[in-house]
């Protein structure tokens, strides 16, 4: 999978709390060069509870469940992330331990942003850096406002 595929993916994804950075193909293309890609199989956990994980990630392919460790029976589940969706958002804003887990439910493709290469970003693309910041906060907000809708732990 190829940066322009990602680019589609993130762009087309319609959730709520979609990223929707506001960037043309150039700058785009100059912020992807800060994310670097994972394969991930089947079961595999990006993500851990309680961990703490100072990157975003961008799923490109696959889906990938969130899910509460030592949830009450069928409250475990919080979401399914699929192409183009966040998640992990809260390691670029703190180091706190993450509330849920990250699993991959199928062979997937993450791009990873992990804070030093956003605060290499930020020193050398400072506008890129700003949007992807403002995008990210959205994201936040809008599973914060998910959440306490549901009253469910946010990812």
């Amino acid at each position: 999978m190829g940066i322009d595929e990602l680019i589609e993916a993130v762009q087309s994804y319609r959730a709520d709390d979609a990223f929707r950075a506001r960037l043309d193909l150039g700058q785009w293309r100059q912020f992807a060069a800060y994310l670097t890609a994972y394969q991930l199989r089947a079961g595999d956990l990006l993500i851990k509870q309680n961990d703490c994980d100072r990157a975003a990630y961008f799923v490109g392919q696959g889906t990938l469940q969130v899910y509460v460790s030592g949830a009450a029976p069928g409250t475990s589940r919080i979401a399914l992330m699929r192409p183009g969706a966040l998640v992990g958002e809260t390691g670029l804003f703190s180091d706190q331990p993450h509330s849920a887990n990250v699993e991959a439910m199928t062979p997937s493709i993450v791009w990873a942003l992990h804070l030093p290469r956003f605060e290499e970003l930020t020193a050398r693309a400072p506008l890129i850096a700003n949007e992807v910041l403002r995008a990210a906060g959205a994201v936040m907000v809008a599973r914060l406002r998910a959440s306490l809708t549901l009253r469910i732990a946010v990812a």
